[in-house]
């Protein structure tokens, strides 16, 4: 996690003197209400508040002698030093950090991750297998895009359609709409099969040679269709039944 977002560091290093014990951060309960980080939250959107404001909401409180403001900001140094979510028994390591805050925390990660991953490198099926993985728990089948760069790194991934897929609700139209507004290079589409069974059924090769049509028109790389359980997966392209564009 970086600190993309801050357009002020003057209060960043203020909170984490405080965590070196150097001076006390403001309880956000001690703020005048317009500047509390709930209040901005709600008032100008999550772009308005640093990344230890929006850690400081997800906390919602400190402990005696140390504030949630204090709190937010260790946290903060916590994820800044690691490159991948933290483990519970990670995050419990910190003072005021108990198992229930440490799960909401890692949690709240972990969806994240999962719902707008951006920057991973597609570079096998496998890839994206793992990002995709945890909808193979819908009792009904999602169909999902993913938007990639030029290099094949992530910009976004949605659930275009849910539901039983056909040609019907699966439309190139709902499917590119988003990439084209990502100014996306490739897609990947995808779905999951609550049955568990992955070999692809005749309206699924029909879907994948429609979109495939659509995409080299509108001038993408559709670089795989991948159906998916939650133990395995079955590539388009890994199975070479997805020939190379141009």
């Amino acid at each position: 996690m970086k600190n993309r977002f801050y357009s002020d560091y003057s209060q960043l290093i203020e909170v984490r003197e405080s965590v070196n014990g150097q001076e006390t951060a403001p309880s956000p309960r001690t703020l005048p209400a317009e500047k509390r980080p709930r209040e901005r939250l709600i008032h100008q959107g999550p772009l308005a508040l640093q990344d230890h404001e929006l850690l400081s909401i997800l906390l919602n409180a400190g402990i005696r002698g140390k504030n949630v403001t204090v709190l937010a900001a260790e946290l903060l140094e916590k994820l800044d030093g690691g490159h991948d979510v933290p483990s519970v028994e990670e995050l419990c390591t910190l003072t005021g950090i108990g198992e229930s805050k440490a799960c909401m925390v890692v949690a709240m990660l972990e969806f994240g991750r999962r719902k707008w991953a951006g920057g991973v490198r597609i570079k096998h099926p496998q890839d994206i297998f793992n990002l995709l993985r945890h909808y193979a728990d819908r009792r009904q089948e999602h169909f999902l895009c993913m938007s990639l760069n030029g290099a094949h790194e992530v910009i976004a991934t949605r659930v275009v359609t849910i539901g039983l897929v056909n040609r019907t609700i699966v439309h190139p139209r709902e499917v590119f709409a988003d990439p084209l507004m990502d100014r996306a290079s490739a897609v990947v589409v995808a779905h999951n099969h609550p049955s568990g069974q992955l070999i692809p059924s005749p309206e699924d090769d029909e879907i994948t040679l429609r979109l495939k049509a659509s995409a080299e028109i509108l001038g993408f790389n559709f670089l795989d269709h991948v159906i998916f359980s939650a133990t395995a997966y079955f590539s388009y392209r890994q199975s070479n039944r997805i020939l190379e564009n141009g």
